[in-house]
């Protein structure tokens, strides 16, 4: 089984190195003996002290004080097509870092669908994008790992098409039943016939709700990243109408390594591009 490499690296933080090591362990822990198992899927996860540290194969998931643009947090693309996550250094950090992980090895380049049965009735089989932890992610269905707070996430029999008895359909047991969407959370498909994508969401009231995704620009073909972007701005909303949102938004030193630098720049560049922090000297100063 091929084995993917996840980094989880400060760059402009104050984050404590000790505490990047505790949550990176937790991490680890997370992956081997809960999501790995369940999903069929081997991967480490390091700490690194900055993004000059990181080797050239490890997916980054990079903690900043500042992301600018507070829909930049989340699932990106780097230049070469390579997968990247930015995480706020806030309160609770560490489970958006966990949710960004688990989604990540899931689905890497974020478009992985899975067709099923719709949850409308009259829409027959459509196709589901596979976040993980989306219709389960919000704090109060969260579990410990070493004491650091983790994300629940879905099982592959989340998009079975009846519930059975004695089936775990997310880690901890929250969701009951297939395709159901827990408060704070949301579920995303494609429905063939109409060309059109939709959620399931529930940001407030008591129960969930469906609708078309409106004015949906996947643009690079990355549907993840381009849902969630919009997503994030419809949790933004419910914000300010008094429904709180789910949060998402180290090691010995080494001799400088050209390509690890060049690599570090290629990637604040792609940043300052996704958090619209970009200036003339950002995009065209890099190493040579």
């Amino acid at each position: 089984m091929l084995t993917r490499h996840v980094a989880l690296v400060s760059d402009e933080s104050s984050i404590e190195n000790s505490e990047l090591i505790a949550v990176a362990g937790a991490l680890q822990k997370q992956v081997t003996r809960d999501f790995g198992p369940i999903w069929g899927i081997q991967a480490d996860v390091s700490a690194f002290e900055k993004l000059e540290d990181m080797p050239l194969d490890y997916w980054p998931i990079i903690i900043k004080d500042d992301i600018g643009d507070p829909n930049a947090a989340g699932y990106h693309e780097d230049q070469h097509g390579q997968p990247f996550s930015l995480v706020q250094f806030s309160e609770g950090w560490h489970l958006t870092a966990s949710h960004e992980l688990l989604e990540m090895l899931g689905d890497p380049f974020g478009r992985r669908m899975v067709a099923g049965q719709s949850p409308v009735p009259t829409q027959g089989r459509v196709k589901f994008l596979v976040e993980v932890c989306d219709p389960c992610e919000a704090e109060q269905f969260a579990y410990t790992v070493n004491g650091i707070t983790v994300s629940d996430f879905y099982t592959p029999h989340y998009l079975d098409p009846v519930a059975s008895a004695g089936v775990r359909y997310s880690y901890t047991g929250a969701i009951k039943e297939p395709r159901q969407v827990l408060k704070g959370g949301y579920l995303s498909w494609y429905e063939p016939s109409s060309r059109q994508w939709w959620q399931r969401t529930w940001f407030g009231g008591t129960k969930a709700a469906d609708g078309p995704l409106q004015n949906l620009n996947v643009g690079n073909g990355n549907l993840r990243q381009a849902i969630d972007r919009l997503t994030q701005t419809k949790q933004a909303k419910a914000q300010r109408r008094g429904v709180k949102p789910p949060r998402l938004a180290a090691m010995a030193a080494r001799k400088p390594d050209m390509a690890f630098a060049n690599h570090a720049a290629d990637l604040r560049a792609t940043i300052a591009v996704v958090t619209k922090k970009v200036t003339a000297a950002t995009v065209t100063k890099r190493p040579k």
